[in-house]
């Protein structure tokens, strides 16, 4: 029996794709770029291209579509800043829907990707999107959540339970609008001081230090916060947000985790699977 055929869009260092690959795929990874870090690259088939110039017709055998495109934007809108509010502020305020519209070509490419697959399949190819809580107010509401990791489209309705997906291993927020201290008190329970968004001279110096030094991965044992201001060798201090560096560590944070990629692996090859020979 041939493996069923996978397409995993703004694939990244593929965390989808380990899941696929674990369930008996066969996974073709498209994104815009290699992922390429010391030993941390992408694990299957990869195509270097644009996602917006794909045309789905070319998916139309595939048993299952997945897809992460960028967050960045979004999770950036859901801060407590003024930049990202006035930000957030403008695109509504656009009655052209113009820039909603550039805001969401890529959720949105998915999308039809999927109905174009569909058209030239003849039945209907399933579809899963990823992206952060912060999407939620620009293209609606998520069917199901796995930690941080939200999901649109064909979502089973049978889902794992998350106990350890957070998107939070640095000075970072999630979308979720809410700093990776709330993430550091889900997981140890311990709250650090305070921080005054209107004290300048603060620049949340107190509770990132303090909360890093709590704010631990007890699955394997690394520090998920804090490091922005007392580590003066961090990543996020020593690197541009466009080095490598940076790239490296936002494209492992972004990768999907295995329990929820191989659930949906398997929902998706048995139906596959049950579907009769065309």
């Amino acid at each position: 029996m041939s493996k069923p055929l996978a397409v995993d869009l703004f694939c990244g260092l593929g965390g989808w794709t380990e899941g696929l690959l674990a369930e008996g795929y066969h996974v073709i990874g498209y994104d815009i770029e290699r992922h390429e870090y010391g030993e941390n690259r992408y694990p299957g088939e990869l195509v270097v291209a644009d996602v917006l110039t794909l045309h789905g017709s070319q998916f139309k055998d595939a048993a299952l579509i997945v897809a992460s495109p960028p967050c960045q934007e979004y999770s950036y809108m859901a801060m407590p800043w003024k930049k990202a509010k006035a930000k957030a502020a403008a695109i509504r305020a656009d009655t052209s829907g113009a820039e909603l519209e550039r805001l969401n070509r890529l959720f949105n490419a998915c999308f039809r990707i999927q109905k174009e697959a569909s058209i030239a399949a003849g039945r209907h190819v399933p579809l899963i999107v990823e992206n952060v809580r912060g999407a939620i107010p620009w293209v609606g509401r998520s069917r199901w959540n796995f930690g941080s990791f939200h999901l649109w489209g064909d979502v089973p309705a049978l889902m794992p339970v998350a106990f350890k997906a957070q998107k939070v291993p640095g000075f970072r927020f999630d979308g979720s609008g809410g700093s990776f201290q709330t993430a550091s008190v889900a997981e140890t329970g311990v709250k650090a001081p305070g921080m005054n968004w209107s004290d300048p001279t603060k620049r949340g110096q107190d509770f990132t230090r303090l909360a890093g030094k709590h704010a631990v991965d007890h699955a394997s044992g690394t520090k998920i916060g804090g490091d922005w201001f007392s580590d003066p060798n961090s990543t996020c201090r020593k690197h541009g947000s466009k080095s490598p560096q940076r790239k490296a560590a936002s494209a492992m944070i972004a990768k999907i985790p295995e329990p929820l990629a191989r659930h949906i692996a398997v929902t998706f090859r048995l139906d596959a699977q049950s579907r009769p020979a065309a």
